[in-house]
């Protein structure tokens, strides 16, 4: 048997480096020809990288979070025939470089402070969160152990975040229950065996105690580039708001009436419509319609919309992109930000998709708030917040009459948008929304 040494292949034009998202295989793994190996973050989108030979997993070169350089090698594994020059070489490198394992800290130690984000669902799980500094051991019944405890001393309980979630809820410290599942994992059933018990009110005070504890989290994957993103906009773009209110109660009707008599093509949202208004305004004020490159010193002016749809998933947000928007009607806009949206959403958008648009649409459906101030997105120079549409009283020709208003609240960079061009851009797309009809004069 030989050793093969894989190399990280190039993942993307320009990129030097990447960062692991994911590991598909671990050590010791028999894997097939074409078998994905691990998942690599580039930008805001996880590439599948598969195996090229068939083999045994001899070693990882990284754990999830740490940056590869492209060429540089990322999997040894154990293939027949001819392997790789050097590897056993590189095998031995990577074996020298993995420290002993430090001893356990002692059990009184502090954990470290962590920051509130979230690691993503797909990326490699985080270290286990560090467990709730027990409290005084409750009485338990007669049946349980002479220990009071149902493993082992020092042992977690091993518990979904769903279960001990819960498990909080109803003051139950998982340590005095018994787990039913594989090595002893505590699953909802063992909870509901442990309440029917009557031990649940002895194991831990219910009502209002005190919480304890803090759980680190590494960021890394996709939360760490939103992090890296939005703080270079902050730093680096002087942002400023401008929100205005549209009624926008035509604008439902239509949308209503359109859904109504044209089902068979999908159902419209406000949002196609949006668009839009806004693949309309820029022809009239180019100077939004810009990324700016403020290394370079050149702002470019872009005559198609190539919009981006801001949108929340499972591994935090990303911003899939509908080019040439101006080409599209309602529908096709439509059924392209669906598309986009899922594929962002299952993990499955291509980095193209993921890049290159020159304004983005941010909205919250219905928790969309009042006012926003969302964050533009680089190089981008505005960013249209869409918030929630309610119906309110309001003043028309001298009487009180129910209306659905809705605001936009949106947000460009200083530096290329005046505060009086950001406002008739404004008023522009707002003319139209409250007047549909204008959406359709060429």
């Amino acid at each position: 048997m030989a050793r093969y040494v894989f190399k990280l292949p190039d993942v993307g034009e320009g990129i030097a480096e990447s960062e692991i998202a994911e590991w598909r295989v671990k050590v010791g793994d028999v894997i097939a020809e074409d078998q994905p190996l691990v998942d690599m973050l580039t930008d805001k989108a996880a590439v599948e990288i598969s195996s090229p030979v068939a083999g045994k997993v001899l070693q990882l070169l990284g754990n999830a979070g740490d940056m590869a350089a492209v060429g540089g090698p990322l999997v040894i594994l154990e293939v027949e025939g001819a392997g790789t020059p050097g590897a056993d070489a590189v095998l031995a490198a990577s074996t020298a470089s993995v420290a002993p394992a430090a001893p356990a800290a002692p059990a009184t130690s502090a954990p470290a402070p962590a920051t509130s984000a979230s690691a993503p669902a797909t990326s490699a799980p985080a270290p286990a969160p560090a467990s709730r500094p027990e409290v005084a051991a409750p009485k338990v019944s007669a049946a349980a152990p002479s220990t009071g405890l149902p493993r082992a001393v020092g042992e977690k309980p091993l518990a979904s975040p769903a279960v001990r979630r819960r498990a909080q809820e109803l003051g139950i410290l998982l340590q005095y229950v018994p787990g039913s599942g594989a090595a002893g994992q505590i699953r909802h059933e063992d909870l509901d065996a442990f309440i029917a018990r009557g031990t649940a009110s002895s194991a831990a005070p219910v009502g209002r105690s005190k919480r304890d504890g803090i759980e680190a989290i590494k960021v890394i994957g996709v939360r760490r580039k939103i992090a890296e993103a939005m703080q270079r906009a902050k730093q680096r773009i002087p942002h400023f708001a401008y929100v205005e209110e549209i009624d926008v109660t035509e604008l439902e009707s239509l949308r209503k009436h359109l859904n109504s008599e044209h089902a068979s093509r999908g159902k419209l949202t406000l949002l196609p419509f949006l668009v839009r208004a806004l693949a309309n305004a820029i022809v009239k004020f180019p100077q939004v319609n810009v990324t700016f490159d403020d290394d370079a010193g050149i702002a470019y002016r872009h005559a198609a919309l190539h919009v981006g749809i801001a949108t929340q998933t499972a591994n935090g947000l990303v911003v899939p992109v509908v080019r040439n928007a101006e080409a599209l009607d309602l529908w096709q806009t439509s059924v392209e930000i669906k598309r986009l949206a899922n594929a962002a959403r299952e993990g499955k958008a291509k980095r193209e998709e993921l890049t290159g648009s020159t304004m983005t649409i941010t909205s919250l459906g219905a928790l969309g708030g009042i006012v926003t101030t969302p964050v533009i997105n680089a190089p981008e120079v505005a960013i249209i917040g869409v918030n929630k549409m309610v119906e309110r009283p309001m003043v028309r020709s001298g009487q009180i009459v129910i209306r659905s208003m809705m605001n936009l609240s949106s947000c460009f960079d200083h530096r290329m948008v005046d505060g009086f061009d950001a406002a008739e851009f404004i008023q522009y797309v707002r003319a139209q929304l409250e007047n549909p009809a204008t959406l359709f004069i060429d």
